[in-house]
């Protein structure tokens, strides 16, 4: 039996002025279309077995009202919002970028919508987001963590049953959940012997902050293929810090100017490369150069530059995909993913030393 339409309530009533217009709801496109509430749940929920001449009319009606789903009840109910949560370090390094486009992707083919924030290095920025984005009800995180980063936080929401991938470094305070890294102490020990095979004998290393795990690696590699090489380790030609130009300035002038200055560089980041590819044009010595990391532009140079890559989008592929399946009720003991690098040979890490 058909309905007889009614048209929705008067939102522009004086009870409502002032105030902004509430969003049209199933009800209101019940009553344009005639029809009753289940139907119109059905046609908005994909349901083939309404008929097309009352579909036409529920999608008519939700058009000319502008209705949108509200998903928080459904949300509610299956105790699911269909998002994940990305924490990265920063969105502008274009590693980072590069991995959350891998996970969006990710999360599109799955119908997620994706939210990433930023920590910018700073633990309790870390703390605050993940905290907010469970609060949010998101299904899942996959995290960054920054090196002072607390466990029992991040415990504690596992322990309520957010699933939790950590990328580019493993999860803090022996926290036993799934994580996809980087081979750093290969890719850096592979740089170096790069180098090493070239001649090069005095070589300094740039890195990030020595308290950063990745950075820390890659130096332990730097160190580990210049001991198996019978190379003495010398600590003043490696700079460990955050890469930014007056501190890699200072350092690399002072190399440079040195006794025995070094005739090769090892930048362990593709920061670290950029900094000192600016500095080293103010220089009449030009050491042989390998950096960790591609970076656009890097092929374009003259000579290009020499680099250990790693794979940020891979590293965001398998992190989203190992998250969807703990999400879908995957069980059993957490899972480390370490991806090996390649050396990309361009020029800069073949210039043999000065005679």
């Amino acid at each position: 039996m058909g309905h007889d339409k009614a048209e929705p309530a008067d939102r522009s009533s004086p009870v409502n002025a002032g105030r902004p217009p509430s969003r049209p709801t199933m009800n209101d496109v019940a009553a344009r279309a005639g029809v009753g509430l289940s139907t119109v749940s059905r046609v908005v929920s994909g349901d083939t077995r309404v008929s097309e001449a009352r579909s036409a009319l529920v999608r008519q009606a939700i058009r000319e009202l502008g209705f949108r789903r509200n998903d928080s009840a459904r949300q509610l109910r299956r105790g699911a919002t269909e998002s994940i949560g990305l924490v990265i370090e920063d969105v502008v390094d274009p590693f980072f970028s590069h991995l959350a486009q891998a996970v969006e992707e990710v999360a599109f083919a799955r119908n997620s919508l994706l939210l990433t924030s930023s920590s910018t290095r700073d633990a309790q920025r870390t703390r605050r987001i993940v905290l907010e984005f469970c609060a949010r009800r998101v299904d899942g995180l996959i995290i960054t963590p920054s090196e002072s980063d607390e466990a029992e936080y991040l415990r504690e929401e596992l322990d309520a049953g957010v699933p939790m991938v950590f990328v580019d470094r493993p999860p803090p305070g022996g926290i036993d959940a799934d994580s996809v890294l980087t081979d750093d102490f290969g890719g850096a020990r592979s740089g170096v012997e790069h180098l090493i095979a070239h001649g090069h004998r005095r070589i300094a290393c740039f890195s990030d902050r020595d308290s950063l795990y990745s950075a820390s690696e890659r130096v332990r590699g730097y160190r580990h293929a210049l001991e198996v090489a019978g190379i003495t380790v010398d600590p003043t030609l490696i700079h460990s810090a955050t890469p930014e130009s007056e501190g890699f300035a200072r350092a690399l002038a002072r190399m440079l100017a040195g006794a025995e200055p070094p005739t090769a560089v090892f930048a362990a980041n593709n920061r670290s490369t950029i900094v000192l590819l600016r500095e080293l044009v103010r220089h009449e010595m030009r050491p042989a150069l390998v950096g960790f990391d591609d970076f656009e532009l890097a092929d374009a140079m003259s000579p290009g530059v020499t680099v250990v890559a790693q794979f940020p989008g891979e590293i965001g592929r398998i992190a989203a995909e190992q998250l969807f399946r703990r999400i879908d009720g995957a069980r059993g003991p957490s899972h480390l993913t370490s991806l090996r690098t390649r050396l990309i040979v361009r020029g800069s890490g073949e210039v043999p030393p000065a005679t």
